[in-house]
């Protein structure tokens, strides 16, 4: 096939670059930039609506990872416009595009988060869940609303609501890694909070499964069967590091230093079950938390 990946500097897409081609497709990088671009790239600027329309011709797929990360510090409403938009703007001026191409794609994969369903407690929530509230469920609601005029032009649509993503290059265990190798990692407010995770190997695998399986389209949860509390999760990683990990942070001290973050994202409990993969049989490589840790941190 032939793949053009938008997003391809990020944990996901610098990775998914190279498993595609490993696998003997043609990947193209869409980058933020007109000038001086490498032979696999082509440009296009989402703040300014700026693309050449005739470089997106004839691909198989496409597949939009684009988005500023949420998990670097405070949440100015600056910076929330940020994150918004950087989402938003960028799904819906490639899905603009795609949809007035004269050989569009078979196939737009598009990021989106498990953020979309807010604060859910204990209750499971598959894909058939209602959106939730608060501003990262807004994000993810607009998100997945800005692949409309692809959807409407027949492409066919996959949102990846994906969980926490693991892996020691990046994200969020990278973070955690040198606190919890000194002995100083902790549950999160009360640790009672569910985390959908899911290793950035079997995220892989789930981009390349929907690639093929034509009948998989609107959103799909990518996160393991099996998600753990935050203390579950804080209890697997000090065993798999033989740290300990006594040094928990209360939720004041956490909203006093993150703001609004601290509740949506690093108190916020979301348990999300993968149903629709469940129904189109995909098997994750590395289902368990233990297993997992275990495999990427090579213990």
């Amino acid at each position: 096939m032939k793949i053009l990946v938008a997003g391809s500097s990020g944990l996901i897409g610098s990775e998914l670059v190279i498993f595609l081609r490993a696998q003997g497709h043609k990947v193209m990088r869409l980058l933020r930039q007109r000038d001086q671009l490498p032979d696999d790239a082509i440009g296009w600027d989402p703040k300014t609506g700026w693309l050449s329309t005739s470089d997106f011709e004839d691909f198989d797929a496409v597949i939009n990872l684009s988005g500023e990360t949420i998990a670097s510090g405070r949440w100015s409403e600056e910076r929330k416009k940020r994150i918004h938009d950087s989402r938003t703007a960028s799904t819906r001026l490639l899905a603009l595009c795609l949809a007035g191409l004269r050989n569009p794609p078979k196939v737009m994969i598009n990021a989106s988060a498990m953020g979309y369903y807010g604060n859910c407690g204990s209750e499971i929530v598959d894909e058939e869940h209602r959106a939730g509230s608060g501003f990262l469920a807004e994000v993810c609601q607009d998100w997945e609303a800005a692949t409309k005029p692809a959807v409407d032009k027949g492409i066919r649509v996959v949102m990846l609501r994906f969980g926490i993503v693991l892996s020691p290059k990046g994200g969020a265990l990278a973070q955690m890694l040198p606190a919890f190798k000194l002995g100083l990692g902790g549950k999160l407010g009360s640790g009672q909070q569910y985390m959908s995770w899911v290793l950035l190997e079997d995220v892989l695998n789930v981009i390349a499964f929907t690639l093929d399986q034509n009948a998989i389209q609107g959103p799909v949860n990518v996160g393991t069967p099996f998600p753990v509390t935050n203390q579950e999760f804080t209890q697997t990683l000090s065993k798999v590091l033989r740290k300990p990990a006594f040094l928990g942070v209360p939720a004041f001290a956490l909203r006093l230093i993150f703001g609004q973050f601290a509740d949506e994202g690093l108190l916020s409990s979301t348990r999300m079950g993968p149903l629709r993969l469940n129904q189109a049989n995909f098997e994750f490589a590395f289902p368990h938390l233990e297993g997992a840790l275990r495999h990427i941190l090579k213990d």
